[in-house]
């Protein structure tokens, strides 16, 4: 079941009772008959509600918002301005990834009832690695979001060299702290930032992200994708979700989705990276 998760973080709850009941008695029997009655209805939600499925799982393994965002900072302050710093030292792998975010993207731009070329926003966006690569060969202008200021500064200074002139804002921001202009970008680019959100937090943002679009304007969220629950990792507070976790917070954002395709070229035994792509659902 795909939400089994779920259930497993809720069953840890009980573990103490377990230990403490008498297990020949009949209040044993009892509280193992309603514990199974409740996860029965609760997994029956789970599949039926889709709001109920949002924040269950993020909740249990994120402790504390502020120790969650603090320790991405200082991860991140010891991560070179560098290709091989903003590819974790996978750069080997930075040009397919590149290609495969030049091919999604073309879908959605140019030609009629398809989005603008003027201006996008590259959220999370490091030294700009996809800035230079993937949208400012098609914008006329872009806008960079990140909460680094040293990446920012070696963006424009050294990294960009002469499309930096191309460069309208520089947003030294932390995403959960960034509200976009509004009605501003023809597309905003989310790559691998979107786990270092809340799910609250994230749903928030997509909803800023929303109001900032222009007619036809899309969202495309590019990230690592859990093949089950979601998973932390400690060290930069990155939070992978399953991809059905992450389709709930977006159906909550009112986005609709328009396209999922998965990047291709990645190693097998490595976490899959999913683009999504999102526009505003119109009645």
């Amino acid at each position: 079941m795909d939400f089994m998760g779920a259930h497993l973080a809720f069953i840890s709850r009980w573990k103490e009772t377990d230990n403490d009941l008498c297990r020949h008695s009949m209040s044993f029997i009892l509280h193992k008959a309603i514990r199974t009655d409740f996860f029965e209805s609760y997994l029956y939600l789970l599949e039926q509600i889709p709001l109920v499925k949002l924040y269950t799982l993020t909740s249990e393994v994120i402790n504390g918002e502020k120790q969650f965002y603090a320790r991405a900072k200082d991860f991140y302050k010891d991560v070179s301005a560098s290709e091989e710093g903003m590819m974790g030292d996978f750069i080997e792998l930075s040009e397919i990834d590149i290609e495969g975010s030049r091919e999604f993207l073309k879908k959605f731009v140019g030609g009629t009832g398809k989005t603008g070329t003027e201006c996008a926003l590259d959220c999370g966006c490091g030294i700009g690695r996809v800035t230079k690569n993937v949208l400012l060969p098609i914008f006329e202008t872009v806008e960079m979001a990140d909460m680094m200021e040293e990446y920012l500064i070696h963006a424009h200074e050294n990294y960009l060299g002469n499309d930096a002139d191309k460069i309208e804002t520089y947003y030294c921001y932390s995403l959960q702290d960034l509200t976009p202009p509004v009605k501003k970008y023809d597309v905003i680019w989310i790559q691998w930032v979107a786990c270092h959100l809340t799910d609250r937090d994230l749903l928030e943002f997509l909803i800023k992200c929303k109001a900032s679009l222009k007619l036809n304007g899309v969202i495309i969220i590019k990230d690592n994708m859990a093949r089950k629950g979601c998973r932390l990792d400690p060290d930069d507070s990155s939070l992978i979700r399953h991809i059905d976790i992450l389709k709930n917070i977006i159906y909550r954002s009112d986005l609709k989705i328009i396209s999922i395709e998965k990047q291709k070229g990645f190693p097998e035994q490595m976490v899959p990276v999913w683009m999504i792509a999102l526009n505003v659902t119109h009645s």
